[in-house]
């Protein structure tokens, strides 16, 4: 039956390692990529951001020049319509319209994880062209009223190069809450189970410290191995910038398990470190004030008498 008792233990405890860095992930797919608002409060910051506002800049006006010329006057338009846009990009109006684009964004991406249609996922900068088109009409440039408002989409990736991630990021945000509280609920069934507690919660807490450093290790790589696979008309600066903004809570949950695993161990270690001490120096002067065989005692030498071996 002990047998039995400690199999059960180390499995459940082995669980609770795995399950922790699952349950940080889930609950991030769900709470921070499925959500909409929490998905917009994200990346909506994003549009003050440099790198975005250059990579929003050269698409838009790359768009706009396609549809403009003006013969001799076209090189000083080229000039103008850049510096417009970049002029646009620190207004109340762009980032209105940089959210719209978000949502746009996001809508994609979740369709495609909850029903794994094919296609691409874009920012759709046509209300960011609109607005600019405004500001040229109001700025007097000829011909600016002419300029069609296309679809000027920004392809982030192909929903066909997911894959496997796709249905793996699904499958998270489906479980939700229920990852983080099988975690905990193997991790308290296994140190009540387990013969030495203290060693069962010293030896979960550095399982779940190791398996949330794997966790922050296989984001950077992955921040690696999906920047490398962009289009290549994607700027590498702007879509480190999202990516980073997007797995910034998960970076963080992941470094906050590492840290909070490594201090339940020491705590725990030192605790039995102290309790030993205090245990033995204890012991050690009970040991010290027990009269030996042979030496006479203040009760027989007050008594006038000699004790055992004495006389």
């Amino acid at each position: 039956m002990r047998g039995v008792r400690g199999v059960a233990a180390a499995v459940l405890l082995l669980l609770a390692c795995v399950l922790t860095p699952l349950g940080a992930l889930s609950s991030w797919a769900k709470y921070e990529i499925g959500d909409t608002d929490a998905y917009v409060a994200t990346t909506a910051p994003l549009a003050s951001d440099p790198a975005v506002r250059d990579a929003v800049t050269e698409a838009v006006s790359a768009e706009i020049l396609k549809v403009i010329d003006l013969g001799p006057l076209q090189p000083a338009v080229e000039t103008f319509v850049p510096s417009a846009v970049a002029s646009f990009t620190e207004t109340r109006a762009y980032r209105s319209a940089w959210t719209t684009a978000v949502l746009a964004t996001h809508e994609a991406l979740q369709n495609s994880l909850d029903n794994g249609g094919d296609g691409a996922i874009t920012i759709d900068l046509a209300p960011i062209t609109e607005r600019v088109r405004q500001v040229l009409v109001d700025d007097g440039v000829p011909f600016a009223h002419r300029i069609p408002v296309q679809h000027t989409e920004v392809t982030l990736m192909e929903t066909t190069d997911l894959g496997a991630p796709r249905k793996a990021l699904h499958t998270l945000q489906v479980a939700g809450l229920w990852l983080p509280i099988a975690a905990v609920l193997c991790a308290t069934v296994g140190v009540l189970l387990a013969r030495h507690r203290r060693r069962a919660v010293t030896v979960t807490a550095l399982g779940t410290a190791l398996a949330a450093g794997l966790l922050a290790a296989g984001i950077a790589l992955a921040r690696r191995v999906a920047l490398a696979d962009l289009p290549p008309e994607v700027p590498r600066d702007a879509a480190a910038t999202v990516y980073d903004a997007l797995t910034a809570s998960l970076r963080t949950a992941a470094w906050a398990i590492f840290a909070t695993g490594l201090a339940v161990a020491l705590v725990v270690a030192l605790t039995a470190w102290l309790t030993g001490r205090r245990l033995g120096h204890r012991l050690g002067r009970r040991l010290d004030h027990r009269p030996r065989r042979g030496t006479p005692t203040q009760e027989s030498v007050s008594a006038g008498r000699s004790p055992p071996g004495y006389g």
